[in-house]
């Protein structure tokens, strides 16, 4: 497995649209979460800019019925992986994205201003691909290896952090896959 590199808070190979949404954590050298999500839009399918455009405030509520729910949305992730593997950066990991919402893990709140969010395109019912599992383990080892308060404990689900208010990755993501050193 090729662990991809870290230069400047930026994955390389990624492909990198910035993202608003997002500011300064309380502190920066506080990197100790990495929550992994599951994103589809609209609901159930895959492709296509709507994820990019929601991270950049871009999306056409009119587009599709479920965008005048979430349209308004300031949100964003630190990475997507999409069905095909291929990975692209919208907030550098030095800055706070704002995937988390209201959110808790070990007594500590807000889990924005210490965590990484890793979006995989999919749902809660559909099996992750080959090639995001691989892509998200890469991806995991070099965010081990670039920021020293990771571990391999604290890699968690979206549902981990905000239960009963969120439930992905879903079921359909298999923990077994992760191989982390």
């Amino acid at each position: 497995m090729t662990t991809l590199q870290i230069e400047n808070n930026i994955l390389t190979g990624a492909r990198f649209i910035a993202s608003s949404n997002c500011d300064d954590r309380p502190d920066e050298s506080d990197i100790s979460l990495i929550v992994i999500h599951g994103i589809s839009l609209p609901p159930g399918s895959f492709g296509g800019s709507y994820i990019d455009e929601l991270f950049t405030n871009q999306l056409d509520k009119n587009s599709h019925p479920y965008f005048l729910t979430i349209a308004e949305l300031k949100v964003s992730s630190h990475l997507l992986i999409n069905r095909l593997g291929e990975v692209t950066q919208y907030v550098p990991f030095h800055k706070r994205a704002w995937h988390a919402g209201e959110s808790c893990y070990k007594e500590r709140t807000c889990c924005n201003d210490f965590s990484i969010g890793i979006e995989l395109e999919g749902t809660d019912t559909d099996n992750y691909t080959d090639a995001q599992y691989n892509v998200l383990n890469s991806v995991l080892n070099s965010l081990l290896e670039n920021y020293p308060n990771l571990t391999p404990d604290n890699i968690v689900g979206h549902c981990d952090i905000a239960p009963g208010r969120k439930t992905d990755p879903g079921p359909a993501f298999d923990w077994q896959r992760l191989v982390v050193k």
